[in-house]
């Protein structure tokens, strides 16, 4: 079975760390750029970073600096390290597989929905105090 499985997310004060794995069963995330969404309550889903497959990151500018996309590909898993966390970034989280599209791209278009396809469930962060 194919799929994708976030875990890690959890209730959390401001200023606290949480680390999100997404982790792949039935297929190679090694062959895939890979991309964090949030989407909070009310509102559309947002690109948090991608990651190519060479390992180069992009950062929405709303967690550069806070957050740090990783990959493991012997352990067939990304992570998603988040400091410094606000009540603003609490939402559920979602990882994403998509053709990669290299480094550049992904720093003039962003993290987009359009261009990641097999979803994950995704994993609630709450931040608060």
């Amino acid at each position: 079975q194919v799929q994708l499985v976030e875990s890690g997310g959890g209730l959390v004060q401001p200023g606290g760390s949480l680390r999100l794995s997404c982790a792949a069963s039935g297929f190679a995330l090694d062959y895939y750029a890979i991309g964090w969404f949030r989407q909070a309550p009310g509102k559309e889903r947002e690109g948090v970073s991608s990651i190519t497959r060479d390992g180069n990151t992009y950062y929405a500018d709303s967690v550069k600096g806070r957050f740090t996309n990783s990959r493991d590909n012997a352990k067939n898993t990304v992570y998603l390290q988040m400091n410094s966390l606000k009540p603003e970034d609490t939402a559920v989280y979602y990882c994403a597989t998509g053709r990669d599209r290299g480094s550049s791209y992904y720093r003039l278009r962003g993290v987009r929905v359009a261009d990641f396809g097999s979803w994950g469930q995704g994993t609630q962060v709450t931040v608060s105090s």
